[in-house]
């Protein structure tokens, strides 16, 4: 994997291609996510910010920031949980598949994998027949990650 700061780089870059600006604070909030591995809500990335870079950013300003990380397609919001992780491929250059998420109902680890999108169109399909429109094709699964299941035994 990238170092923490190639990533930052690429980021930024991808920001300025679409005519937006990775500011410092984004660029902070952003590092929170990739460092901790794991989702975060916005109030932990408030006090990430704190701890780490002695800047008392509220968590509506945080909020504002990853609303806008996530229009830059840079994390993904968990719903399931109320938190935020970075995309797995967030270095990619490619376009993905939808994204679907594991997440440990235990230690909030969370994986996330690609799911053919004939899978989706199946549950699109299933869908329509129950007379819904899918309005997010984000799959979020609860699930116990092997290593809670290893402590639990």
């Amino acid at each position: 994997m990238a170092s923490i700061q190639a990533i930052i780089n690429h980021a930024e870059n991808n920001c300025r291609a679409h005519g937006a600006r990775l500011t410092q604070k984004r660029k902070r909030v952003l590092t929170g996510l990739l460092q901790s591995g794991k989702a975060m809500s916005a109030y932990e990335l408030a006090d990430y910010c704190k701890d780490e870079f002695g800047e008392a950013l509220p968590p509506m300003s945080v909020y504002r920031i990853l609303s806008f990380l996530e229009e830059e397609h840079l994390i993904h919001k968990l719903k399931l949980i109320n938190k935020f992780i970075a995309c797995s491929h967030i270095t990619c250059t490619h376009k993905h598949e939808v994204p679907q998420f594991l997440i440990c109902g235990n230690c909030q680890r969370v994986k996330e994998i690609a799911v053919d999108k004939a899978v989706i169109d199946t549950l699109d399909r299933h869908i329509k027949d129950a007379d819904f429109h899918l309005m997010s094709p984000q799959l979020e699964l609860s699930c116990l990650c092997q290593q809670c299941m290893d402590k639990a035994s």
